[in-house]
């Protein structure tokens, strides 16, 4: 099933590059909070998707990418702990509102398919505050969580996106 998902991610991002307004490449980085606090030390991640401009106020679009979580890794006399790393793949649908020229707000929500070994993966939900350093160079914030069964990924994130724009004409 996972592979089937990831190989319709894949078509789906490869088919539409070309048509669409905007494709998207970032990274980001970013520090666990609540159930993973101790049991990750950091996360990068790899961000892809493409965005259509609705108007000139609001992009949708889709989103997916791979999230890696470091395990923590510690011994001590009175206890010892190796945790295993966390990795999940996101295919959300996103939504982009520009209150300014460089200044937007919005949301990916989806699913978060669990790679590694005893992760089925959850619901995934993030919201994005983004500042716009250039014509295609954008820095952002995000809080992204997945709902696994019986506990909860979240992280706060900083990154870096580019936008390669469309070739297309009006």
């Amino acid at each position: 099933m996972q592979k089937k998902l990831i190989a319709l991610a894949i078509l789906l991002l490869g088919s539409g590059i070309y048509a669409q307004e905007g494709f998207k490449l970032g990274f980001h980085g970013g520090l666990p909070i609540d159930d993973f606090n101790d049991a990750v030390t950091l996360t990068l991640g790899l961000d892809l998707g493409y965005m259509y401009a609705v108007n000139e106020t609001i992009d949708v679009g889709i989103a997916t990418g791979f999230i890696h979580g470091f395990a923590e890794s510690f011994s001590s006399e009175a206890l010892a702990a190796d945790y295993p790393d966390m990795q999940f793949m996101p295919l959300a649908a996103a939504v982009r509102i520009w209150t300014s020229n460089s200044f937007s707000f919005g949301v990916e929500g989806g699913y978060a398919v669990g790679i590694n070994a005893d992760n089925d993966g959850g619901l995934y939900y993030r919201p994005i505050i983004g500042y716009l350093m250039g014509p295609s160079t954008e820095v952002n914030f995000s809080y992204a969580t997945v709902a696994l069964d019986g506990a909860t990924w979240n992280t706060l994130n900083l990154g870096v996106l580019y936008t390669f724009k469309s070739k297309r004409s009006r």
